[in-house]
């Protein structure tokens, strides 16, 4: 782990720890875990993009998502790059319920909607960067090195998104709706899923 990114930020913002079970399941799946880690990227960068194009009137915004969507692509292209140099085609596969589940505790009108996605969003990238700290120390070289390097720009877009809440809302608004999403979260991160995904629960044993 490079010495000069201190998780302790990620750690102290997610309620749990990734379970071993979810580690182990990703380890004897890498091939899912690639197409899914693609598909992540890929929607990182159209969330990003869609938040662009529904707050034009917030510069702040419009700089960090602007520099988060091309920083997204392009590990969407290195992902691809890595499939393509094992074999691994990329096929279709369902989305977990991690997301979609989070999104349901959004807020409907403004402006806790966009307070309530961007925490939203905080939470995804923290739980990438975990979940990539997590796996390195078990992968083959090539890939450790791959994950290990996204660790400061998945730290970079929690804190940005975080930010963003937080100089859109009060303190306490921004408290009480992280408890919320975060036992949400909790309950995804810890309960047993049907199907392993990058963002999933342990899988059910077969």
């Amino acid at each position: 782990m490079p010495q000069d990114i201190d998780l302790t930020p990620v750690h102290a913002f997610l309620p749990c720890r990734t379970p071993q079970a979810w580690i182990e399941a990703a380890l004897a799946d890498q091939r899912t875990m690639l197409i899914d880690h693609a598909n992540c990227e890929k929607k990182a960068a159209a969330t990003a993009l869609s938040l662009m194009h529904r707050y034009t009137d917030n510069f702040q915004l419009l700089n960090k998502m602007s520099r988060l969507a091309r920083e997204e692509l392009r590990h969407f292209e290195q992902v691809l790059k890595i499939m393509a140099k094992r074999g691994v085609s990329y096929d279709p596969i369902g989305a977990s319920r991690y997301a979609a589940s989070l999104r349901e505790e959004v807020r409907k009108r403004e402006p806790g909607k966009l307070v309530d996605t961007l925490l939203v969003g905080a939470l995804i990238e923290a739980r990438s960067c975990e979940r990539f700290a997590a796996l390195a120390p078990y992968l083959d070289p090539d890939l450790s090195a791959f994950y290990t390097s996204l660790l400061k720009s998945e730290s970079r877009h929690f804190a940005d998104y975080l930010t963003l809440a937080k100089s859109i809302a009060p303190t306490d608004e921004v408290a009480a709706r992280l408890a919320v999403l975060k036992t949400r979260e909790q309950a995804l991160v810890q309960g047993v899923d049907g199907e392993f995904r990058f963002h999933s629960g342990p899988p059910a044993a077969a």
